[in-house]
């Protein structure tokens, strides 16, 4: 029996939803729908120092103003950190975790190399085998070495992607120094507790999906299939982001709103009102999807 599709928008509670932000929610909401599926609102709010106060309330009205409304109650990362926890706990049980003691200054220091997406610094392993007499700061898991370390995943609208943990990135983080849950974590686990089939985002988190499904791996969660929509960006071509300027969303437009989120998509379509709108670009959005098959 096939299981049923169940896709979600998982936004950062950092401020007013925009743009770029729009394009990642209709392309999840067009594609759950397109799938006759069930489409899902998690609010990523777990970076507590990141977070604005009523951001969350903000971006539900904004999307319910442009006629995407979830088929189940939102959900809120900051109510769920039990779970994380008890995935941790697994993890070190199961010898894959261990204590880092290292600050991000003394990795960029030991490193020949920076990373330029994202400026991720690759971890050179240090504490792997002991904190030498460092304080504990973070938690780190551990990747595989050799060939095991390459993780490949057909990407829907990226095609073929691979990225080989140990060379490209090394331990990464699960718990930060500051005490907070990294996002790798929280999201598989969240993924897995809210049965997420497929995963609709853009194409900036690339870079997090072979760590994602090495996590799946190792806690024996199965792996959603993933598509990643190109990002928008600004006049510099920067991504758009609160941090570049991003202007909030008019709520009083709505379908102007939609119809610039849809032409990123590929989406053109002359409805002149939401829901009409939100119909054929469903419409268009199976069509896409037939002919990449």
């Amino acid at each position: 029996m096939t299981q049923r599709y169940r896709g979600r928008f998982a936004p950062s509670p950092t401020g007013p939803l925009h743009l770029g932000s729009l394009v990642t929610a209709l392309a999840s909401w067009l594609d759950a729908r397109a799938h006759d599926g069930d489409w899902l609102v998690r609010i990523e709010d777990i970076d507590y120092p990141r977070c604005v106060k009523g951001a969350d309330d903000d971006i539900l009205r904004t999307l319910a103003a442009l006629g995407l409304h979830p088929d189940e109650p939102p959900v809120w990362q900051s109510r769920r950190e039990t779970r994380y926890a008890e995935a941790l706990h697994s993890l070190e049980i199961a010898g894959q975790l261990y204590p880092c003691g290292c600050s991000r200054r003394e990795i960029a220091d030991s490193l020949i190399h920076v990373r330029e997406r994202h400026q991720t610094l690759g971890y050179p392993g240090t504490c792997r085998n002991g904190l030498h007499g460092k304080l504990p700061r973070a938690w780190r898991v551990r990747v595989p070495d050799g060939d095991a370390a390459t993780v490949c995943f057909d990407d829907r609208w990226q095609g073929r992607q691979c990225q080989n943990l140990e060379t490209e990135l090394g331990d990464f983080v699960l718990r930060r120094a500051d005490g907070l849950w990294a996002y790798q974590l929280a999201v598989v686990v969240d993924d897995a507790a809210q049965e997420i089939t497929h995963i609709v985002r853009g194409a900036d988190l690339l870079d997090s999906t072979p760590r994602q499904i090495h996590l799946q791996h190792l806690l024996g969660l199965p792996t959603p299939s993933y598509l990643h929509v190109p990002v928008v960006v600004n006049a510099v071509g920067e991504k758009l982001s609160k941090q570049s300027g991003a202007e909030a969303l008019d709520t009083a437009a709505p379908l102007d709103a939609l119809r610039q989120a849809g032409a990123h998509l590929g989406i053109v379509n002359g409805e002149g009102n939401v829901p009409a709108w939100l119909e054929t670009a469903t419409e268009q959005w199976k069509e896409k999807l037939a002919a990449s098959n």
